[in-house]
């Protein structure tokens, strides 16, 4: 009877543990007591990476035991023991680190230089054959109104050499919910996915400032970064701040291992004196976009962690003209070195997910890595029943 009674114990608790549970923890400052956005969560157990959203919100699903470990980049580091979690939303709170002034970083080397010798190791360092499984989402806005959203859990494998990386994409799961009107979509299709994660890859937003003659064009500063000694940032500004289209880089990075860790590309349309009075219809005149992409050291493994992108611009119709602004988010919620199998068919071929026919099999959305705020989760379901 006794052994009958531990055999049911032992199997008791292995279904326990075995069950999926729902996590929810919320980032905040110890001090200001708000919340910090952009934390980055590591689920331990499964290497899942999550990054809070503006609320300080994760959410994730866990199967048994795993320890938590939460960073941002101007707060201390804190380990956060399983037996703490609890099922309903947890409090985290970090400490500030203390801030010190950035001092500009003299060197024997031109700045252009260094920047050369950072992209061209983060190609290099980039392009190792790997997967990543990516969390990606769009929004749509139309004369100042959302209009149009969709999201997927897709997966991206890498491949080619350390002058070019190239990517095979597989859709799992993915929604759209919203319309948009028929003179606009035949312009608009978002963002292209294989060209976009191929950009961050091969880091082909630098190609204005790498070239030899753009030092004369643009202003290279280096500074220590005060949260961490061994980064520098490195602020890249035009000279002429007249000039029609302005580019502007902030590249934050690892001066001892020579990768990029965070960069940031403004794009500012300057002033110009030409008007057009008569715009070509089908023109797009681009109002603002900026680009921001994090990446992640760890260990030997070094891949995209998150992006953000934006554009917005005026699309010029026959008789009209159409303010349209994109929305893309990237979060990387798993890295494996191991080649997936497919068959060419499953292989996704289309640019974006823009009106691809629903596939949900579970609620990816809420568990993927970027939690969505209860504004977002407004502007979703508004669109949801349009």
């Amino acid at each position: 009877m006794k052994r009958i009674m531990l055999l049911f114990i032992v199997f008791f608790n292995g279904n326990v543990f075995a069950q999926s549970t729902e996590y929810s923890i919320i980032v905040k400052d110890i001090e200001t007591q708000l919340p910090i956005e952009g934390a980055m969560v590591v689920v331990m157990k499964t290497k899942q990476v999550l990054l809070s959203n503006e609320e300080g919100k994760v959410t994730f699903m866990l199967t048994g035991a795993s320890n938590i470990q939460v960073s941002e980049e101007n707060h201390e580091n804190l380990t956060l023991r399983w037996a703490a979690l609890k099922e309903d939303q947890f409090v985290v709170y970090l400490k500030d680190k203390d801030n010190k002034l950035a001092e500009i970083v003299v060197s024997n080397e031109s700045p252009q230089k260094v920047l050369k010798k950072i992209v061209s190791n983060s190609v290099e360092k980039l392009t190792t054959p790997y997967r990543l499984k990516v969390y990606v989402r769009e929004y749509f806005m139309l004369d100042d109104k959302y209009s149009y959203y969709n999201d997927g859990l897709v997966h991206f494998q890498f491949s080619g050499n350390n002058k070019k990386a190239t990517t095979t994409l597989l859709v799992e799961q993915n929604r759209s919910y919203g319309l948009l009107e028929t003179d606009v979509s035949t312009y608009l299709r978002g963002y292209n996915l294989n060209d976009i994660m191929e950009n961050y890859s091969n880091l082909n937003y630098f190609k204005p400032v790498l070239d030899s003659k753009s030092k004369k064009e643009y202003d290279f500063i280096i500074k220590g970064y005060p949260n961490n000694k061994n980064y520098y940032v490195m602020n890249i500004t035009p000279l002429n701040k007249s000039k029609k289209e302005v580019e502007r880089f902030e590249v934050i990075y690892d001066h001892e291992k020579k990768v990029i860790i965070e960069f940031t590309c403004v794009f500012t349309p300057g002033n110009s004196n030409k008007i057009d009075e008569k715009p070509t219809a089908g023109s797009k005149n681009i109002t603002r976009s900026f680009v921001t992409v994090q990446y992640r050291m760890d260990g030997s493994d070094y891949y995209l962690l998150s992006s953000n992108e934006e554009i917005a611009f005026d699309l010029v119709l026959k008789d009209k003209v159409k303010k349209i602004q994109v929305r893309n988010s990237f979060i990387t919620t798993n890295f494996n070195k191991q080649k997936f199998t497919y068959n060419e068919s499953d292989v996704f071929k289309e640019k974006t997910l823009f009106n691809k026919k629903n596939k949900i099999l579970t609620n990816y959305w809420n568990v993927s890595g970027f939690a969505a705020t209860d504004k977002e989760k407004a502007i979703i379901n508004s669109l949801e029943f349009k």
